[in-house]
């Protein structure tokens, strides 16, 4: 392979140099490679045949209009302005940049190849608390309890789409003005066993605030059922002591055995959902290389053997 430091380009030659390119590693590395433009006959055939679509696209048409409608609506139950891993609008040094998020044709494809994936049979029934894969916490074994954080400093980086380029991610830094009022919730099912006296179940805040010079930490709490099938709870909080400095969110689970399902994860403050990865597509995603800097978007606190958390599909 030839290797050069600087490319000399003749005038009116450049668009046709960089239509047989593109940007391999942008950030460690940095360098250009060949763009696969055209495919032979022979691959288009072997990606076609690899493809989900035409399958997901025979059950889409199989549906009524009535089954359809439902699908169509899911996608914005509950929805309001947040920000992820898909950039689901975003405030990036004070400008606010929005993504129009799934259709219901498209989150009909997501399920369904995730169903095909994992070798169910059939469609799924369409949900307004839950949609596709959910958050789980399970705690089995010798374990008695688990706890996870999603961390909220006032600057932190998140990877952000680049509009226009297909699987192409940036850092970016956001800067999270804390403003009460603050409002917490989330959607989630249980089937969780106490295993001794003083069980408990709850995802909470907890702010950081500094009154008389003095560090205070206050905790905003949702108690959750052992035992239930989905359901949302929420809670708010309008007034601290002090200066309100920065918060974490927290899932803890404690002198129980089971599983914690959840979704649609809300922390909502000064007119947007701030909680990373809110529909939970992979809540124990890392970021390795030239993205080092961004936090997961949920960290392990306790987790003993026999206790873990991750993003699931399950047919429920």
């Amino acid at each position: 392979m030839a290797k050069t430091s600087y490319v000399d380009i003749l005038p009116g030659l450049e668009n046709q140099f960089f239509s047989g390119i593109r940007s391999d590693d942008r950030f460690v590395f940095s360098k250009l490679v060949k763009k696969i433009a055209l495919l032979s006959r022979k691959k288009k055939v072997g990606l076609t045949q690899h493809s989900m679509l035409p399958q997901v696209a025979a059950l889409w048409a199989g549906l009524s209009d009535e089954e359809k409608d439902v699908w169509n609506v899911a996608p914005s139950a509950g929805q309001i302005a947040s920000f992820g891993v898909s950039g689901f609008g975003i405030t990036i040094f004070g400008k606010a940049v929005t993504d129009s998020g799934l259709n219901g044709w498209r989150l009909f494809v997501q399920d369904t190849c995730a169903r095909i994936v994992n070798d169910m049979a059939g469609v799924a029934t369409p949900s307004l608390l839950h949609q596709s894969w959910v958050g789980q916490i399970h705690i089995g074994g010798k374990a008695t309890e688990a706890q996870i954080v999603q961390i909220h400093p006032h600057f932190y980086w998140v990877s952000q789409k680049i509009h226009g380029k297909k699987g192409m991610y940036e850092p970016v830094l956001v800067t999270e003005d804390l403003a009460l009022p603050v409002r917490i919730s989330l959607n989630y099912s249980s089937n969780l066993a106490a295993i001794n006296g003083s069980p408990f179940a709850k995802f909470y805040a907890r702010f950081w605030h500094s009154y008389q010079g003095a560090d205070q930490y206050t905790d905003l709490e949702i108690p959750l059922d052992y035992v239930t099938d989905w359901k949302n709870a929420e809670i708010d909080i309008s007034e601290l002591l002090g200066y309100v400095i920065r918060y974490d969110l927290y899932l803890w689970i404690s002198g129980l055995r089971g599983d914690l399902y959840f979704d649609r994860i809300e922390s909502y403050h000064s007119g947007q959902n701030w909680a990373r990865d809110p529909f939970c597509k992979d809540v124990n995603q890392g970021f390795t290389r030239a993205f080092y800097q961004i936090p997961k978007h949920w960290a392990g606190v306790i987790l003993p053997e026999g206790a873990w958390f991750e993003s699931i599909y399950k047919d429920f």
